[in-house]
């Protein structure tokens, strides 16, 4: 079968096969761009100072600057500065971003007031964790009410339509206010972020379900009550669970932002603070982590999707 074929799912190794190619590009990218000094090296790793005053060992200049000061040493007749083709400082190469994996947890923060890694790796997940949860407790039966009931309908969706436009990151000053400075206003970004999508998405969702399985319960004698509970809900299980998953994906979206509301805390207090004192490879790799925790909650999750509704086992 040929890979590009309208509407046809790809054989079972060919979906592996494309699916790591969809990291090993960007990878195979980072690493021409890193190793390769003539595709994007705009930067010279002085080695050898020279006659030059204000040249370091290890220092990185633009290219520009090392020509120049190149130029009017050999005029001059004096030592030339020697320096590699170098990247930015911000841009180190995967070897480095891969040990940073390691060192960045084992290294103690420079000031006893800051977390370790993990500290803030956790800190993250609870506010992620309890920003989701709140706004699921309340958003997908409003949704579930909207997508059965039009009078629901009528009453959430036109307010919640206009709400979903207001950027979330404009009510964290009020946050903070009402919260205060800790993991509330955090909190209530993400719920912010996320619930009014989430009964939108749900309400969508709902009434995408048969419209034969209602029938068939009113036939029946089933009730409003019943139809919500016996028909309604258990109908759309495996499709909510699929699109709880999909949200939950805006909820990492915005916890940077959230993070940054009152006190800094969490991986992006990390993040910020490497960059404060040019530990890029240690950014790298915390910006990498959030990607990887994300990855590997939708898979389990996904793992536990396809137990959960094996006969939907195509669409997990």
């Amino acid at each position: 079968m040929p890979l590009l074929s309208v509407n046809k799912p790809l054989e079972s190794r060919s979906r592996s096969l494309v699916a790591v190619c969809s990291f090993a590009l960007p990878l195979l990218l980072w690493c021409l761009v890193s190793y390769v000094p003539f595709i994007w090296h705009p930067q010279v790793s002085i080695t050898e100072p020279g006659s030059v005053s204000y040249f370091r060992d290890d220092m990185l200049v633009d290219r520009e600057v090392f020509d120049k000061e190149y130029k009017k040493a050999e005029q001059a007749n004096t030592a030339l500065p020697v320096g590699d083709p170098a990247n930015p400082v911000y841009l180190p190469a995967p070897h480095e971003v891969v040990a940073a994996f390691y060192t960045a947890f084992v290294t103690e923060p420079q000031r006893r007031s800051e977390a370790w890694l993990h500290e803030s790796l956790w800190s993250s997940l609870q506010v992620i964790f309890w920003g989701f949860v709140l706004s699921s407790i309340v958003g997908i039966p409003l949704g579930i009410l909207a997508g059965t009931y039009d009078f629901f309908s009528r009453l959430f969706e036109p307010f919640i339509e206009f709400f979903r436009y207001l950027p979330a990151p404009a009510f964290g000053a009020l946050a903070v206010a009402i919260l205060g400075i800790y993991q509330a206003p955090k909190i209530a970004i993400i719920v912010i972020g996320t619930f009014f999508q989430q009964v939108l998405v749900v309400a969508n969702t709902t009434r995408k379900l048969d419209p034969a399985l209602l029938e068939a319960g009113q036939t029946l004698g089933a009730g409003n009550r019943s139809l919500l509970f016996r028909i309604v809900v258990p109908g759309i299980l495996p499709d909510l669970y699929r699109d709880t998953r999909i949200l939950l994906g805006w909820a990492w979206t915005y916890l940077i932002v959230a993070e940054l509301i009152g006190t800094s805390s969490g991986i992006t207090w990390f993040i910020t603070q490497q960059a404060r004192y040019k530990n890029f490879d240690n950014v790298f790799a915390a910006i990498m982590m959030i990607g990887i925790m994300g990855l590997a909650i939708d898979l389990i999750l996904a793992w536990i999707g396809r137990r959960l509704f094996p006969w939907q086992k195509h669409n997990q």
